[in-house]
């Protein structure tokens, strides 16, 4: 399966998502939080490194229960301002575009 490059958005909004998860999991241990979550400590640091800019769904939502936040909060925090950055992916920014763009790379929204 090819993977279509991902946009400078996309990226960004992936380095941002890893920010939040590591401010979010404070004092405690990649590998609590991990195991929380029902992931590899691994899969964890790939996903607060960037290196996985857009984890699963599933993922998304076992990670935000560990660490007490709402996939909705998640999706807010996580999307970079693409006016500020002047990067724009064709929808316009902001919480909508992570459903919009989630679909537009095959997720279910």
């Amino acid at each position: 399966m090819v993977r279509t490059p991902l946009t400078p958005w996309e990226r960004a909004r992936g380095e941002r998502l890893g920010a939040l998860l590591r401010a979010a999991r404070g004092d405690r241990s990649m590998v609590e939080v991990a195991a929380g979550a029902g992931l590899s400590a691994e899969t964890l640091r790939k996903i607060e490194t960037g290196r996985v800019p857009t984890p699963a769904f599933f993922t998304m939502a076992a990670l935000a229960g560990a660490l007490g936040l709402s996939l909705d909060e998640l999706a807010v925090l996580a999307a970079p301002d693409a006016e500020a950055e002047g990067v724009r992916d064709g929808t316009g920014g902001g919480a909508r575009s992570v459903v919009r763009g989630g679909a537009r790379r095959g997720v279910a929204a």
